[in-house]
């Protein structure tokens, strides 16, 4: 894999994820002026360019600051320009003048040259959604092979991944106001961590790191997101080859579809107490569970 300067800001101005604003707060019969923390919401500018090629700009996704140059390599992986590191020649993390503002845009640099037609969906993605609108699930299977059958894992590991994602969510803990995504193992040990106002981005940050550091496809590991599950997460797993994708919250009847066409096994509502499988209940062992058919 290439050594790639990813990380040549000002390690004295770290990207701010939250800011401490006045608020007033009601509280039964009382009304107090006090502080509240909010998590940031800022735009990131994400660019590409290939040898002998002009710089495309790609996206502008509204993102918490921090881990910005994953989050466009996760991106530009999920959307099919990068397959490895080692398709990476520099990652460019621009700064405003003052040191303080969080980096609003990133070009990536290819080793390859590129097609843009390939990253002509749309230019804006925002914080809630992500980049939507692709006409089919056949624009998915143009890059992404279906996922491998295993792992398999026990019931019980499931039940504590949400208590484990959310006991390492130090921003939401500081602020209530950021997704997170966590990479687990088989055993339900956290991997890798990340948090933005976007699930969507969050993902992006932690698939980009895992380019990075030469660890993809995730073929033994469980991605859980704080959440509803969307088509644009089931996509960028998809093409991470996740296994395992876990969400707290519903599913879209489209994150199903990608579920069941490209083999992962996806579950929601994940509580301590149950969840639901809607596709592929193969990869999960019930441990003695009673299943129950609907009359």
């Amino acid at each position: 894999m290439h050594s790639i300067p990813l990380f040549s800001l000002d390690p004295h101005a770290p990207p701010r994820t939250a800011v401490r604003k006045p608020i007033l707060a009601l509280r039964h019969a009382a009304a107090c002026a006090q502080p509240d923390w909010l998590a940031v919401e800022e735009p990131l500018e994400i660019r590409v360019q290939g040898p002998n090629q002009d710089m495309v700009r790609v996206a502008v996704t509204m993102r918490t600051p921090g881990h910005d140059p994953e989050l466009a390599v996760g991106f530009l992986y999920a959307e099919g320009p990068i397959r490895s590191g080692a398709d990476l020649l520099d990652i460019d993390a621009d700064r405003p003048g003052q040191t303080m503002h969080p980096c609003n845009v990133v070009t990536v640099r290819l080793a390859h040259a590129f097609d843009p037609a390939v990253l002509q969906r749309h230019f804006y993605a925002t914080s809630s959604c992500g980049i939507c609108g692709k006409a089919s699930l056949e624009q998915i299977a143009v890059h992404c092979a279906p996922v491998a059958p295993g792992p398999v894992v026990p019931r019980s590991v499931l039940a504590d991944l949400p208590t484990a994602l959310r006991s390492a969510q130090p921003i939401f803990e500081q602020t209530g106001g950021l997704h997170a995504a966590g990479l687990f193992d088989v055993t339900g040990r956290l991997i890798l961590l990340r948090e933005d106002v976007g699930r969507h981005n969050a993902v992006d940050k932690l698939v980009g790191q895992m380019v990075l550091t030469g660890a993809v496809p995730l073929a033994a590991q469980l991605l859980l997101v704080s959440g509803r599950t969307s088509f644009e997460i089931m996509q960028k797993a998809a093409m991470a080859q996740v296994p395992i994708v876990c969400g707290v919250s519903a599913p879209s009847s489209l994150a199903v579809e990608v579920a069941q066409q490209f083999g992962m096994t996806l579950v929601g509502f994940l509580r301590q107490q149950g969840c639901n499988i809607y596709t592929h209940p193969e990869r999960i062992a019930l441990e003695g569970s009673q299943r129950q058919e609907e009359p």
